[in-house]
């Protein structure tokens, strides 16, 4: 148990002012921890790629791994790329950490010490409990997560802090079953992860992180998505089965990567 073989999933696209930065993050008291840290470029069109060579040139020593999508998968495809590698390569948990520098390494690092997550399936990151801090995020962006996280807390019958922080972490025994491959690969997935975890029953912890906004550039075209998230959460209520049919727009067959 002690030895427990933990992989660093830090998904990529276009951030290469940040990725850096976050890199830079991995210090002796997160490594002690992680076996191996994947960085899924998913087709940057920026300088990116290159941010992450030259610090993995710079630090020959650290255990890091640059893969690149065959194509631009989303968000989510990234994540499914990133759970396939930590199933077949036998580890044990994968933790999930943004490459836009909005979260916190070190805000996991107490869950790791003491051991916490082996007592559950997922520990989930929240920017709205108790003991989180907030850094340059609106009133109004805030206050629209809080009325979301409540309507889902009311569907899925179970308290809500945040439906899709970037700094998460999963037992790689509840992936194994790949019960995520249908659903969408856009920033979407971890909404259908939160309501798969009622359906599936997994066993979920929140805690508080810290989380940032100033130079990062949001993907999230926020009414579009609220309309949409509304109505499969909606579909959800009426009948929790729809979970388990196909919510994206391209199939794709296999979700592949190249080591760089």
């Amino acid at each position: 148990m002690e030895n427990d073989k933990i992989l660093l999933f830090i998904p990529a696209y276009n951030c290469e002012k940040q990725i850096v930065r976050v890199l830079e993050q991995l210090g002796p008291a997160e490594m002690a921890f992680i076996h191996r840290v994947i960085v899924v470029n998913n087709r940057s069109t920026d300088n990116t790629e290159q941010a992450v060579l030259d610090f993995m040139h710079a630090h020959a020593n650290m255990p890091i791994t640059l893969l690149r999508n065959r194509e631009n998968y989303g968000l989510g495809g990234s994540h499914k790329v990133a759970f396939d590698y930590a199933i077949e390569h036998h580890y044990d948990y994968v933790i999930v950490l943004h490459g836009d520098d909005q979260g916190s390494l070190s805000d996991i690092v107490p869950v790791l010490a003491k051991g916490y997550y082996r007592k559950h399936d997922c520990i989930l990151g929240a920017r709205f409990m108790p003991g989180s801090k907030l850094e340059g995020y609106s009133l109004f962006r805030t206050f629209g997560n809080i009325v979301y996280n409540f309507l889902f807390a009311f569907v899925l019958r179970r308290r809500i802090y945040d439906l899709g922080s970037g700094l998460n972490m999963y037992s790689v025994e509840m992936l194994k079953s790949r019960f995520y491959e249908k659903f969408c690969d856009n920033l979407m997935f971890n909404y259908l992860m939160i309501m798969a975890a009622e359906y599936y029953g997994h066993d979920v912890k929140f805690y508080p992180i810290s989380w940032r906004e100033d130079d990062q550039v949001s993907n999230v075209k926020m009414a579009n998505q609220a309309v949409k998230v509304l109505k499969m959460l909606k579909e959800y209520y009426k009948d929790p089965s729809v979970i388990t049919n196909e919510y994206r727009e391209k199939i794709i067959d296999a979700y592949e990567a190249d080591t760089v």
